[in-house]
């Protein structure tokens, strides 16, 4: 066993056993997979003594918009559930698979991964772990409350404006979006081309760390704690903020100056850039790439949010979209230049999991949904890497967001790690 890791090859096949019974009959665990892959995952179980990959004998949950040989894939929609199903593993999940991976299930998720707060009409929404009645988090549901509530040990999912981050804060584990590159894409189902990336979720940084080297076809050579200078953006990401993610984040700061490490305040000159650089622009277009078929029959068989928020496609000509895109490489190159060798400190999201009684109205949906992926959406749009960190304030859990440009993987792993020490969970 890995001195850095939960798991124990030696007892995958008890623990797969535990996980999938609770998985089936745990109240709390409805709705986490819309299925299990208890065939597979008995006979990759009875594998792992033979396996000496650097994941042997991790129980892994993968979100359902990734191709698993043998499954639908289906992204939690109804309007794919009838496709042929996968005929091979995504490359990344195949990474996962040789290094000795042991796969549970494929969890829920916002349809087509198109909402921050994890709610499905199709096929549940996941009860969070953490809040009772509140929202999962999405777009990868499923895969956080998995890893809170034990059912796996890693949950792969997919972060378009923080699906792996947000339902890792609202879930109390630590989410990691890498560089988009540093992980193929191909074999998942997409939303946004320009700003999808795959990326783990597990209970530490080390953890998350070895699974992001395993998908990226990476040696898995763990880097040792390296704090850098943090920077906490003045001008983003504090407005709306909740009482309690305000005093812990003022916390956390102190806390990490206590014990040495260098942060400070200022404005982001590159702020007014990324304002000119609409998100939706590119989800909603180019989701209606990949289904337009779909949306113009079947719009019935669609969560009237996600349908509605690709629709906003129509409001904009090729020529508008064209011109974002131009804009956003703009602001990827002088974001990497602004912050350099620094690492961006900010909430994960400005507000708690909203009760899910509070989301019946579409106002207040989109508003709730719109504050949760405020923060976390800096990271994609720059084409960054960020990573979520759970911590304790005051009887609740929280969570602080470090970002650092992209391509800066393993100093942004080094330094997060740095950061948790500090935390503590």
């Amino acid at each position: 066993m890995n001195a850095a890791v939960s798991w124990d090859a030696a007892t995958v096949g008890e623990r797969l056993e535990v996980a999938l019974e609770k998985a089936n009959s745990d109240p709390a665990a409805a709705q986490v997979y819309i299925k299990l892959l208890e065939t597979r995952a008995r006979q990759q179980a009875t594998k792992v003594s033979e396996n000496d990959g650097p994941l042997a004998g991790a129980l892994v949950s993968v979100k359902a918009l990734f191709d698993v040989a043998g499954e639908v894939t289906t992204s939690a929609t109804t309007v794919l559930k009838n496709s042929p199903p996968a005929t091979e593993d995504a490359p990344a999940i195949a990474r996962l698979d040789a290094a000795g991976a042991v796969f549970t299930g494929l969890t829920n998720m916002s349809e087509f991964a198109y909402s921050g707060l994890g709610l499905n009409p199709h096929y549940g929404t996941p009860e969070n772990a953490l809040y009772p009645g509140c929202a999962p988090g999405g777009s990868t549901s499923g895969g956080a409350v998995a890893v809170a509530l034990g059912l796996c040990d890693i949950a792969i999912g997919s972060d378009t404006g923080g699906s792996l981050r947000i339902p890792a804060a609202f879930n109390g584990i630590t989410g990691f979006k890498p560089t988009q590159s540093t992980v193929s894409m191909a074999g998942g189902r997409p939303l946004s081309d320009s700003l999808d990336s795959f990326g783990p979720m597990a209970k530490t940084v080390a953890e998350c760390e070895l699974t992001w080297q395993v998908m990226a076809g990476r040696e898995t050579i763990p880097e040792e704690p390296k704090a850098a200078r943090l920077v906490v953006p003045k001008n983003f990401g504090f407005n709306e903020i909740e009482a309690p993610v305000a005093e812990g984040f003022k916390a956390v700061v102190e806390k990490l100056r206590e014990a040495g490490l260098e942060v400070v305040e200022k404005d982001l000159a590159v702020i007014d850039l990324y304002a000119k650089v609409p998100p939706w622009h590119m989800t909603s277009v180019e989701s209606r790439a990949h289904y337009e078929d779909h949306f113009q029959t079947s719009p019935e068989k669609f969560d009237p949010r996600v349908h509605a928020r690709m629709g906003r496609a129509e409001e904009i000509s090729a020529v508008e979209y064209r011109q974002t895109l131009n804009r956003r490489q703009t602001l990827i190159e002088a974001f990497a230049d602004e912050v350099g060798s620094d690492i961006l400190l900010l909430p994960t999201t400005p507000i708690l999991p909203p009760k899910i009684e509070d989301l019946a109205d579409d106002g207040d949906f989109n508003r709730l949904n719109l504050l949760a992926l405020r923060n976390p959406s800096l990271a994609n749009v720059c084409d960054a890497c960020g990573i979520a960190l759970p911590y304790q304030n005051a009887g609740k859990t929280l969570s602080a967001m470090l970002i650092a440009p992209g391509g800066k993987d393993e100093k942004l792993l080094a330094c997060a790690k740095a950061v948790e020490t500090v935390l503590g969970v």
